[in-house]
């Protein structure tokens, strides 16, 4: 995911961006390769978070947070092929990155302190 990000800033923000983008394949055959690799990526992210977060106990309303972050991850694919396509701005990029970022963050944590619970820790060793 760092280096999504690396690839966001030097793709949309960087001083001579231009420059790195004509260096690193041909434009939108380029962003359209990022956006396969991304869905794929997240997809499976997204498979494996739904499967941990329907057979731990986690609390329901984090659980569910931590869902709909994911699934606004998959914003970022599909803000790529928006730019590609209908040259919008990247917000849509860094919108699901962020998401994604932030639910495997979010499960992470949650799933370490979760697993101090004697309950949790019982059922799931």
């Amino acid at each position: 995911m760092a280096y999504g990000f690396l690839l966001i800033y030097l793709r949309d923000f960087a001083p001579g961006k231009e420059a790195w983008i004509a260096a690193s394949a041909t434009g939108p055959h380029f962003e359209a390769k990022l956006a396969h690799v991304h869905g794929n990526l997240l997809a499976f992210l997204n498979l494996v978070m739904g499967y941990l977060l329907m057979r731990l106990p986690y609390p329901t309303k984090q659980a569910r947070t931590i869902s709909v972050l994911a699934l606004l991850g998959l914003l970022m694919p599909i803000g790529i092929l928006m730019e590609v396509l209908w040259h919008f701005p990247p917000l849509f990029v860094v919108i699901g990155a962020l998401s994604m970022t932030l639910s495997v963050a979010w499960l992470g944590i949650l799933t370490l302190s979760q697993a101090k619970n004697s309950e949790f820790s019982k059922n799931h060793s």
